[in-house]
């Protein structure tokens, strides 16, 4: 009964949201409704210790300003805690109080409830409207518009963000502690070992106020994303398409061919003392690791490409030198080698996150020029930068200097991606002074280092393709459950006796597939083949 009541309910809202758009663009005059119209727009909070109020700062202020201005729309601002989104946005949906615009890094979560009725299809109002969203099309085109278009029914649930810049992970050592013991930044997963277990063995010899606390190498409880480039580097490099996306359901890879020996490899380095060994015991959104590697005992660590470098004074490079002294800092290194000697990268296609409407959204046109108005080059460049002599400065070359805010300057999230959801990654408006800037653009972080971290995130990269084959079904409503599963394979597999490893892994691999992960596996292939027979690779 309940479920009927949902559905109905859900029914009334999608004839009233028709009915709107039906007579929405008769109100507009000069790219203006002619009544005031109000959205909610979902932003992340990430609980930055000293951060700003993600909901009411000066970049939502901009934003604010700017559309009451250009479309007549007021915007209301929801926070949604950053590390627990997908349960966060689970819970909204299913009580249809979701924001009228929602971000997400979870597809499936938003095709669970697209199959329940509770998500809109965009793919009328995208088309109908599309001259008056001309930066959202020029800007996302029709790549990442209809990234995620059904080939059958042509729905479309949701847009692909897009990424301005193709980095990903990159991993990092301490410069100050390969000087100290005569060491060159290891290119080579030997190397990378032999780096590891002379930090532990000559820890007395680094600079450290406390050998015994010493980390040659940090993980995080979330294994598959932090030890990203080592599991890559055991995956074949000339792997068929077929085979990686039957295989890619979880981006962690942990069904992938070379996953499991790269975790053998782990467990070695974790058995021999050169891991952090409490790293399972703390879950997303804790610091204690941030922390380790600020007051100065983590060697190496694994993360995103610009990781050591983010949050200006409260970077991790900025508290090392504070804390320990001007000469300590993370460089990034390239050494993990791949079958073919490259240090290959798998790199997704120009997405990121994805941006839906709720069904409960009774303001679609409102924001599809939302979208289009953080998609203006102007505006994701000023939401980037902000103000000079503020959070930028203007070099005599023309690049733009970031410098570290205070107040209700401080951005919350890198280049303010929280506001710039179509956009992930430095782009101003003039493409030249982007390329300058790149490496200018962490407040308090030296440039050549920045620089060095941008060259190696470039190299070797595998991108991989968009297989379009339509919703997998067997994935609805399953994500969480897997991806938690997921987590202990990598995590118990890490901290088992060596002569346990084999036994621990298949245990857990055995419990995830039981659980769905086989069943998705199964359909991936059945549909590869339905759509494209027994080709192995994808033009």
């Amino acid at each position: 009964m309940a479920k009927k009541l949902v559905a109905l309910l859900l029914t009334v809202a999608m004839l009233m949201s028709f009915a709107v758009i039906a007579h929405a663009e008769d109100e507009i005059v000069d790219g203006k409704f002619t009544t005031t119209r109000h959205i909610t727009v979902e932003v992340y909070d990430r609980g930055n210790d000293g951060g700003s109020d993600p909901t009411n700062n000066m970049y939502t202020e901009y934003i604010k300003k700017g559309m009451l201005e250009d479309h007549n729309v007021e915007v209301e601002f929801v926070k949604v805690p950053r590390w627990t989104e997908v349960e966060e946005i689970n819970n909204l949906l299913a009580a249809q109080k979701a924001p009228d615009i929602c971000v997400t890094y979870s597809y499936p979560t938003i095709q669970t409830y697209a199959d329940m009725g509770g998500v809109m299809d965009l793919s009328e109002i995208l088309e109908e409207y599309k001259d008056l969203c001309p930066n959202l099309w020029d800007w996302l085109g029709e790549n990442n518009i209809y990234w995620d278009r059904d080939p059958d029914t042509g729905t479309v649930w949701a847009i692909e963000a897009k990424l301005a810049t193709s980095n990903r992970i990159l991993t990092f050592v301490r410069q100050d502690w390969l000087d100290a013991l005569g060491l060159e930044a290891p290119t080579t997963t030997e190397e990378f070992e032999a780096m590891l277990y002379a930090f532990d063995e000559r820890a007395s010899e680094l600079p450290v106020d406390d050998a015994s606390k010493v980390i040659p190498y940090s993980v995080s409880y979330d294994v598959g994303w932090r030890a990203g480039n080592l599991i890559e580097s055991f995956i074949d490099p000339n792997i068929s398409d077929r085979e990686f996306y039957i295989n890619v359901f979880d981006d962690r890879k942990v069904t992938q061919d070379g996953t499991k020996e790269a975790i053998r490899l782990l467990n070695k380095w974790y058995n021999d003392g050169l891991l952090w060994d409490n790293f399972a015991l703390y879950g997303s959104g804790d610091t204690t690791e941030d922390d380790n590697m600020k007051a100065g005992y983590v060697g190496a660590f694994t993360h995103n490409w610009d990781y050591p470098f983010r949050n200006g004074v409260d970077s991790i490079n900025a508290n090392l030198q504070r804390n320990v002294g001007p000469d300590a800092k993370y460089v990034a290194v390239d050494c993990f080698t791949s079958s073919d000697g490259s240090h290959t990268k798998f790199v997704p296609g120009p997405v990121d996150r994805k941006v839906f409407f709720p069904l409960t959204n009774d303001e679609p046109l409102a924001c599809l020029l939302y979208l289009d108005w953080i998609s203006d080059p102007a505006h994701i460049e000023y939401l980037q930068i902000g103000d000079e002599g503020v959070t930028h400065n203007v070099l005599e070359s023309g690049a733009i200097q970031t410098v570290a805010a205070t107040g209700d300057a401080i951005m919350n999230s890198g280049m303010n991606i929280d506001y710039t959801i179509t956009c992930n990654g430095l782009k101003l408006a003039d493409p030249e002074k982007t390329q300058l800037s790149k490496a200018y653009n962490y407040a308090e972080i030296d440039p050549e280092i920045v620089a060095q971290a941008d060259t190696y995130a470039q190299t070797d990269l595998h991108f991989i393709k968009n297989v379009n084959v339509g919703a997998i079904e067997a994935e609805a409503g399953i994500g969480d459950t897997l991806s938690s599963k997921r987590d202990q394979i990598f995590d118990q597999a890490v901290v088992a006796p060596v002569d346990q490893f084999d036994a621990v892994w298949d245990e857990f691999m055995e419990d995830y597939l039981s659980s769905g992960g086989q069943d998705i596996i199964d359909e991936r292939a059945e549909k590869w083949e339905q759509f494209f027979g027994d080709a192995e690779m994808l033009p």
